[in-house]
């Protein structure tokens, strides 16, 4: 078997994850700002939702923002369509992360989504996405690796 220098891997990882947040750096915009005065006037919660890695991210971001006083809760978008919704209300706000912005699943709970929250926001890496076009405020966040 190979030896593995797991040093070299690990600063590898480093440099790769430091570059990517030095990007965005250049990716805020000033849809920045009014996404978090939104966020913070929302007379509700903020729902984040997600599938996949974007949903591990939406957990953690939930978690957060929890912890740090804003009420917040992450509701897997398989489980919305399955009766979950019934826990938003038209007070709430909705926080969607999809990469691609086509995620089969929250596309088809968008019109629910609309109905029962009062402001749906966006987190994507393709503002001509569905998921984007559908936000009230979508961010572009684009990561090379």
């Amino acid at each position: 078997m190979k030896d593995k220098n797991f040093i070299k891997s690990a600063l590898k990882v480093i440099e790769i994850e430091s570059k990517a947040v030095m990007n965005l750096r250049n990716q805020i915009q000033p849809d920045f700002e009014n996404l978090c005065t939104k966020i913070l006037n929302i007379k509700g919660k903020l729902i984040l939702m997600g599938i996949g890695k974007s949903g591990h991210i939406a957990q953690k971001i939930s978690a957060t923002l929890s912890s740090t006083g804003t009420s917040s809760l992450f509701i897997h978008p398989t489980e919305a369509a399955h009766g979950d919704l019934g826990m938003i209300d038209k007070q709430d706000g909705v926080l969607i992360l999809s990469n691609s912005g086509e995620t089969k699943e929250i596309i088809e709970i968008l019109p629910a989504l609309k109905r029962s929250a009062a402001n749906i926001f966006t987190i994507t890496n393709n503002n001509q996405s569905t998921i984007a076009k559908a936000g009230n405020i979508n961010l572009v966040i684009n990561a090379e690796e």
